[in-house]
């Protein structure tokens, strides 16, 4: 095998195989990514055994084709570390040994021949579909915090995708919750589509994310049972998905939220972050003192002290009531329009929150006791 590649777009593969690779295998081989040169093109490809990543480089000068295995992390560091846009020559002398070289820098590194790395051959194409990128990524950005890290819960580790029509528009809905807070967000799909209702893993939906930020155009999506493939244009994701029921999310959120606050979006943002910075992990909860059209906002902290802060706000009532200020932060940051609009019931319910710049999204936050 002997192929020259740019250093840019190699450091690029690389950098998506990061995210997918165990730091801590036990299996050395899974530690490895999969080096295929073939007449057009180079394949890059990393695995977990739960997820595999393929990412396809057609910028490059294949001299000859073959395959091999080295550490995905070693070559990383590797690679990063050359001067930017130069060029790499790469070639190997059978299964031992791949060697590098760039400038003036040339590195042998020990490779595992490409017959033991694992792959999957299953074939997707029962029911498939294609979604802008743009959608996809928005679904995932609204929801993935709200994904539990209680691994007892199994079924709360990832974001549930599933179909849904509403006033006869056709919508792929996602929703995650943590049991404290929970996301919701659709986008419209053009027509209805033969799609299962799936729970994608936490690993897989950052993985996703890092591939769509740098990815504009159709993303096709094929499941069968336990996986789901997203293929792009040079790229191609398969994971497996979580094995579970997903609780039904619709009959909590609050239908008898009455009382509206609304204020400025960055306002609001801004002052809950300065006024949690007294607390170190901002799991304190802020405190709001509700009045007419004004805002209390407050944290105190037994280990460093307390905080304070007011803003004008619209609201029509007076209550107090408390929220983890992580939780609100999180929920704010992805929120598009200029405003946050707030629902409340009374101080021991759920808050509905709206985004009056993406109605399609709605957020549920549980109240924090004292």
């Amino acid at each position: 095998m002997k192929f020259n590649i740019n250093q840019q777009d190699f450091q690029k593969s690389l950098n998506y195989c990061q995210g997918v690779i165990e730091k801590r295998s036990t299996l050395p081989i899974l530690s490895n990514v999969l080096l295929n040169a073939s007449q057009k093109d180079l394949t890059i490809t990393a695995t977990d055994l739960d997820i595999i990543f393929i990412h396809k480089i057609s910028d490059v000068e294949i001299i000859e084709e073959g395959q091999t295995t080295t550490s995905s992390s070693i070559m990383y560091d590797i690679v990063r570390k050359f001067s930017s846009g130069k060029k790499i020559n790469f070639s190997s002398d059978g299964e031992s040994k791949l060697h590098l070289e760039s400038e003036k820098s040339v590195f042998n590194l020990n490779c595992i021949k490409a017959s033991e790395f694992p792959l999957t051959d299953e074939n997707f194409n029962q029911n498939e579909f294609k979604i802008e990128s743009k959608k996809l990524l928005k679904l995932l950005n609204k929801c993935k915090f709200s994904v539990s890290n209680d691994e007892t819960r199994h079924y709360l580790s990832g974001i549930f995708f599933h179909q849904s029509v509403v006033e006869d528009k056709i919508f792929l809905t996602a929703a995650a919750t943590d049991s404290h807070r929970m996301s919701v967000s659709k986008v419209n799909l053009k027509d209805k589509v033969e799609f299962e209702p799936i729970i994608l893993p936490k690993k897989t939906i950052f993985q996703l994310c890092t591939i769509l930020d740098d990815y504009e155009g159709e993303v096709k999506i094929s499941n069968i049972k336990s996986k789901i493939k997203f293929e792009m244009s040079n790229s191609i994701l398969i994971s497996k998905l979580i094995d579970g029921k997903f609780p039904n999310y619709i009959q909590v959120i609050p239908k008898e939220n009455q009382k509206k606050l609304e204020v400025d979006l960055k306002l609001f943002l801004d002052s809950v972050d300065r006024v949690a910075s007294v607390s170190v992990d901002k799991k304190d909860g802020v405190k709001f003192n509700l009045l007419k059209d004004t805002l209390n906002l407050s944290v105190n902290n037994a280990n460093s002290g307390d905080g304070k802060e007011t803003i004008s706000v619209k609201f029509d009532y007076e209550m107090d009531v408390s929220f983890n200020s992580r939780y609100l932060i999180d929920i704010a940051s992805q929120l598009d329009g200029s405003k946050i609009e707030i629902y409340f019931k009374d101080s021991g319910s759920p808050a509905l929150i709206k985004d009056p710049g993406d109605y399609d999204s709605i957020y549920v936050v549980m109240p924090m006791k004292g």
